[in-house]
């Protein structure tokens, strides 16, 4: 999500993930005073008026040039502004939370693994009880597992990390989104995959599919339940049972006939039970409603499934189309980290 500045047309702000209503609401303070920052503030305008304490006006100003650069995309330096924001903060500043997630992101962006896993496992235990304990403990074991082996600290960050990750998913009581606690779900199979704990990440799965189902069981509308069909399908996948996936993405299609997401997934699952002529079917209906950059994701699932079924020409060309499509995209839309993807795929396709 971003917060722009009306007057420059500029990003004030910018949030990666979901949110809580009481984190939405202070994500659009903070943007409010990512706004102002530079400008008289007051009471009413928002950000640190002249009777705001020091360490606050430093904090807050610190975090708006934060804002800024993350903003800008400028991931390295902002997270240099964001540490100094955490380091100037007073106890109990509102917006600590928030600033530790977007510095966990930065950090990633900049592949920055050793210095985010660090962060989340220093910060956790103020943030346990917190919205953001679960991002913070998924973000920080995924950078802790993606540290080469040789790493002296790889084992030591893991290990930490997942006890506050397991730590999470055991606390029902914890006020977070049911996809964020998915999401530390997720990075505890990995975790127990890194540590060639097959019966641990089976166990793990049968749980992390079991809460999914509770919780798309527990929806109110299709539009609820439907935020649940990825991590679903991901779970089913795990266990080696993505047919279980079927009717729930069959449902979905019928009660969402404008999203392009059910049969975009239909596709994955029919590919993986080697159902082709299904599986390229369903990769038709969803690229008639796809869009913007969610079209490559499409296409380049579309030539997997050519390629599995024996028809390299067919692949090459949907790969090629994905090229072209992702070159044509706005600056604003496009990403060079999915046109190196695409374009290693093509170059790993058989000759002939």
């Amino acid at each position: 999500m971003f917060i722009i500045d009306p007057a420059t047309e500029k990003v004030a702000l910018r949030w990666v993930g979901g949110a809580t209503v009481p984190q939405l609401k202070k994500i659009l303070d903070d943007g409010r005073t990512a706004v102002r920052s530079g400008k008289p503030a007051t009471k009413e305008t928002g950000g640190p008026t002249p009777t705001a304490g020091t360490q606050t006006v430093a904090a807050v100003q610190a975090l708006s040039r934060a804002d800024a650069l993350y903003g800008e995309g400028k991931d390295a330096e902002a997270a240099t502004f964001y540490r100094e924001a955490l380091e100037q903060a007073p106890e109990g500043w509102p917006q600590y939370g928030r600033t530790v997630e977007s510095l966990l992101f930065a950090l990633y962006q900049a592949e920055d693994n050793e210095g985010g896993a660090k962060l989340a496992r220093d910060v956790f235990p103020r943030l346990r009880s917190t919205p953001s304990a679960a991002n913070v403990a998924a973000s920080g074991l995924d950078m802790a597992l993606s540290l080469p082996e040789e790493n002296p600290l790889r084992k030591e960050l893991a290990a930490a990390l997942e006890a506050d990750a397991r730590s999470v998913v055991d606390d029902d009581k914890l006020q977070i989104p049911a996809d964020d606690r998915s999401g530390v779900y997720y990075a505890l199979v990995d975790a127990r995959h890194a540590a060639e704990d097959s019966v641990g990440a089976r166990a793990m799965a049968e749980r992390w599919a079991k809460f999914l189902e509770d919780a798309a069981a527990a929806a109110p509308n299709a539009e609820a339940r439907t935020v649940f069909d990825g991590h679903r399908l991901a779970a089913y996948r795990e266990l080696g049972q993505v047919e279980r996936a079927i009717p729930m993405l069959e449902q979905a299609e019928r009660e969402l006939p404008d999203d392009f997401n059910p049969p975009a997934r239909l596709a994955i699952a029919y590919r993986e039970l080697k159902k082709y002529d299904e599986a390229l079917a369903a990769s038709d209906r969803a690229m008639a409603k796809v869009y913007g950059p969610r079209k490559l994701v499409v296409l380049s699932t579309r030539a997997d499934i050519y390629k599995d079924r024996g028809d390299v020409a067919a692949a090459r060309k949907t790969l090629e189309d994905a090229l072209q499509c992702a070159n044509g995209l706005p600056d604003g839309q496009k990403s060079e980290g999915s046109i190196k993807a695409l374009q290693k795929k093509l170059d790993g396709l058989p000759k002939s």
